[in-house]
């Protein structure tokens, strides 16, 4: 393998480069988080389904999340590390990487998969899916089909990154494109033809991730940069130690995020249940159908934002192994700018177009209760959007730069200290709508420390010396 395979990381032009590394990464991130929006859309459509779907599929959302934050943190480690490594003309080191984490994803999603096997009914709980009856029932029934997949889902997301980080950012996209597409394709069928209900919204999802998988596994044969060996596949404890230090933020990132959901779906139910209206059964599933929607567009909004920010992380740390700390703080002004952009444009749909979305969620078979609640959980929860775009971009171009302490810090700080800690606290003072005031609160408060991280930042790139990592 010949280092000077990405040596024109150094060389070529920024702009090109982020759009060349950074679009296939926002699109295959927009194509995965579509795999449940679009259960979401068809289930919502489904009269047979409705908001008890709708309501499930926001109970079941966090456990993928779970799959996902294992993924990404042996996928987006593994990239970094393999950047780091041809950037300092060790290509041993990435080789090897990218051979402990294939072994690391397997053997987590067979274990992940088993716990959510055996232990379903009491995850669900803890989830909220106890909010009446049919919710659970839906939730559980769709629980176990997606759990089937789990294994094939962590492959082909752990993979994506790897993949990009070996020069093919245009398969890795191709690759969830795939799966993407399958998906919507059965959807209907299952759902509407067949009335599968929420197995057949399930299932759909499963076999769309399995062609990703199997794609995956077929580039790992055939790799542009780096040539795997036998000898790649066998553990290295020093490798791994670096490899998941790399990628930490990211699972932290997600896992957080799933604290941050359950402690908003317990609160919802305990809260809602003592509201005037959604504390009469019939209408219970409504804040938790509805926010679960409001938070399936902020996925949306931050999967172009990670797209943008995680397709850096190969110019990034290429550049951080050749130590030129001018070149990384230019990408880093650009990358700030335009998350700031998409965060605008994001602000402007939910501030004046939320009727609009909530229509393709099925609001035309919902009561007027469901539409008045969604379009104030679109305006208050996602305020401060613009914010949350930035700090999820200092937090990914930290972890980019070998900085996993900085970006650990804001990531944590946001889903733990300041998401969870609002979640819980201010429904105490303001009931329901606490929940929504919850998420601007805590996006608020982070940009301040994302801020100071940011200045910092800029102060030793601007300096002589070299950034440690």
């Amino acid at each position: 393998m010949n280092q000077n395979n990405q040596s024109y990381l150094s060389s070529e032009s920024i702009g090109k480069l982020m759009v060349k590394y950074a679009l296939p990464c926002v699109i295959s991130l927009l194509v995965g988080a579509l795999y449940n929006i679009v259960d979401q859309i068809f289930i919502a459509n489904a009269t047979y389904l409705g908001s008890y779907g709708n309501a499930a599929n926001t109970v079941v959302f966090p456990l993928t999340v779970i799959a996902l934050a294992i993924a990404v943190m042996i996928g987006d480690g593994c990239c970094a590390f393999i950047s780091l490594s041809l950037g300092r003309n060790k290509p041993e080191d990435a080789s090897r990487s990218m051979g402990n984490a294939v072994l690391l994803t397997v053997i987590a999603s067979a274990i992940l998969t088993a716990v959510y096997m055996i232990f379903s009914d009491s995850i669900i709980t803890v989830f909220g899916g106890t909010v009446n009856e049919e919710t659970f029932r839906n939730s559980k029934e769709y629980f176990f089909w997606i759990s089937l997949g789990i294994p094939f889902y962590m492959f082909g997301q752990a993979m994506n990154p790897i993949i990009r980080a070996d020069g093919s950012p245009k398969f890795a996209m191709i690759s969830t494109l795939l799966g993407a597409v399958i998906n919507i394709l059965l959807d209907p069928i299952f759902i509407f033809v067949f009335k599968w209900g929420m197995m057949g919204a399930a299932t759909a999802t499963v076999i769309g991730q399995i062609a990703t998988a199997v794609l995956s596994v077929f580039y790992l044969c055939h790799t542009k940069t780096i040539k795997l060996t036998k000898n790649d596949f066998i553990f290295k404890s020093g490798i791994i130690k670096r490899m998941l230090s790399l990628g930490i933020c990211s699972f932290l990132s997600q896992i957080s995020l799933v604290a941050a959901m359950a402690a908003i779906n317990n609160m919802i139910r305990k809260y809602g249940a003592v509201d005037e209206i959604f504390g009469m059964e019939q209408y219970a599933q409504i804040p938790m159908a509805v926010v679960g929607i409001v938070m399936k567009f902020f996925q949306i909004v931050i999967s172009i934002v990670v797209g943008m920010a995680a397709g850096c992380i190969p110019i990034v740390g290429y550049n951080m192994g050749a130590n030129l700390n001018d070149r990384i703080k230019k990408i880093f002004t650009r990358l700030l700018i335009s998350e700031a952009c998409v965060g605008a444009i994001a602000f402007v749909i939910v501030e004046f177009f939320p009727k609009q979305i909530i229509a393709i969620f099925g609001a035309a078979n919902e009561s007027a209760y469901y539409t008045e609640f969604a379009l104030k959980a679109f305006r208050i929860y996602l305020c401060m959007i613009i914010f949350a775009c930035i700090n999820k971009a200092a937090f990914i171009f930290l972890q980019a730069m070998g900085k996993a302490g900085a970006s650990t810090m804001l990531s944590m700080a946001r889903e733990i200290v300041f998401g969870v800690g609002f979640a819980l606290i201010l429904p105490i003072f303001f009931g329901l709508d606490g929940v929504l005031y919850s998420m601007p609160a805590a996006d608020i408060l982070t940009a301040i420390l994302s801020a100071i991280v940011i200045a910092k930042t800029y102060r030793q790139l601007s300096s002589s010396k070299k950034l440690t990592h």
